[in-house]
């Protein structure tokens, strides 16, 4: 004799929401995060990524050699230095690229960090990696986005991992493009939407290295440290770049 087929729908029923209470509650992949950047370590890397200041665009000299940081990109440098100079962590190490905005930068902030020295690192110099923008790509030489893709791979090698002994914080004063392709990689995002964001000049990006490899953005372009009138930003200059005069 068959059951009536109201009761076989209520004992399937009962059993889909057996299945359902006693299933563990395991997070599904979508929603677990971006996966770890590198192996895990023992402590947590804070990474201080600072946008050099503003600079003499100008200058038709090499950017190794010429396009140096105006009075007011100086004294952004100075700012976010004491800025640095203030955390209750410290900062153990100051990494620059080596352009002349970005090492002028450097050279400035390690003056409110006693004991700390620049630490050249070519890899953080500017490049352009690609991007859905053809009017960009366009500007580009042949291979230029993949060798910039390239470089940067190395600068997440090199310092997006944890800590092989007790945590540590490190500043890298290096370059817009360079940050913006960094953040895209710590939040597991596609690197090709870099370009969808606006970073301010001597800006502070904090991104947390933690000890599975995982890695968590703590504050993006912040220049909350900088008053109002001397916050610029590529291509909107909210201050006079050739002297301190404020309105």
């Amino acid at each position: 004799m068959r059951p009536h087929p109201n009761l076989r729908l209520a004992l399937a029923s009962m059993i889909v929401c057996t299945s359902l209470w006693l299933a563990p509650a395991f997070p599904r992949a979508a929603e677990s995060g971006p996966a770890p950047i590198t192996p895990a370590g023992h402590g947590t890397r804070v990474l201080y990524l600072i946008r050099h200041g503003i600079y003499d665009e100008t200058d038709p000299r090499s950017e190794r050699i010429g396009k140096a940081l105006t009075p007011l990109g100086r004294e952004q440098a100075r700012i976010v230095g004491l800025r640095l100079a203030g955390l209750p962590s410290g900062v153990s190490h100051v990494h620059a690229s080596t352009l002349t905005r970005a090492r002028e930068t450097a050279e400035i902030v390690v003056q409110a960090l006693p004991g700390r020295g620049v630490e050249p690192d070519s890899d953080l110099c500017e490049c352009t990696p690609a991007t859905p923008r053809q009017d960009v790509m366009r500007d580009l030489a042949p291979g230029e986005a993949d060798s910039c893709r390239s470089q940067l791979e190395r600068v997440v090698v090199r310092y997006f991992r944890p800590t092989s002994g007790p945590d540590s914080s490190e500043a890298l004063v290096c370059h817009g493009n360079v940050i913006r392709y960094l953040v895209c990689r710590a939040l597991g995002a596609d690197p090709i939407r870099w370009l969808s964001m606006m970073i301010g000049h001597c800006s502070v990006t904090t991104i947390h290295v933690r000890p599975d490899g995982t890695c968590r953005l703590a504050g993006f372009s912040d220049v909350g440290h900088l008053p109002v009138e001397m916050q610029t930003y590529a291509g909107a200059r909210m201050a006079p770049v050739d002297s301190l005069k404020r309105k």
